[in-house]
């Protein structure tokens, strides 16, 4: 005959392999990310919503070029699953350098269009994002970005104008 303490024990160790009785659900979705102030990289792209920013951690950003880079190789898998973009295609050369918290863009062969709300913000934003870590006293808000394609040159801009609807 079995004593109670056995009994308890058996009963125990069968709600213990009968799992906690809690079941899979699905991904459920939280909604946007939190804004606010973020340090480090972030490069823009482009959404059906407008533009988001995406970390790129433990990248050591060495000049301006080095963020069009990271912009032209686009989202990875996950953020294009995400509905991110590049829309972002300079021709020919280009050199972006900055003076302070004045950045200029030159891309001569490319034509951009002050239309182009999306593509240009993910330049400016990016860009402006880059001499932020570069000179940390800046803040990306405080930058004025100019792009100087084929053309009439635009801006400067600060990112903020790219973000609001």
């Amino acid at each position: 005959m079995r004593t109670p303490r056995l009994r308890a024990a058996v009963a125990l160790l069968l709600a213990a392999v009968a799992g906690c009785g809690i079941r899979p659900t699905e991904v459920v979705d939280a909604g946007e990310p939190i804004a606010g102030l973020t340090k480090g990289m972030r490069i823009y792209f482009a959404s059906d919503t407008g533009l988001r920013g995406v970390s790129r951690p433990g990248l050591q950003v060495r000049n301006l070029d080095f963020a069009l880079k990271l912009l032209f190789a686009g989202p990875n898998e996950a953020e294009q699953k995400s509905g991110l973009t590049n829309l972002v295609l300079l021709n020919g050369p280009y050199h972006a350098f900055a003076t302070g918290n004045r950045v200029t863009l030159d891309a001569p062969d490319t034509y951009l269009s002050a239309d182009d709300r999306l593509r240009n913000g993910q330049l400016v934003c990016s860009l402006a994002r880059a001499q932020a870590v570069l000179h940390p006293t800046l803040r990306p808000d405080d930058i004025q970005v100019t792009l100087r394609p084929k053309g009439e040159p635009l801006g400067p801009y600060q990112c903020s104008y790219f973000l609001s609807s």
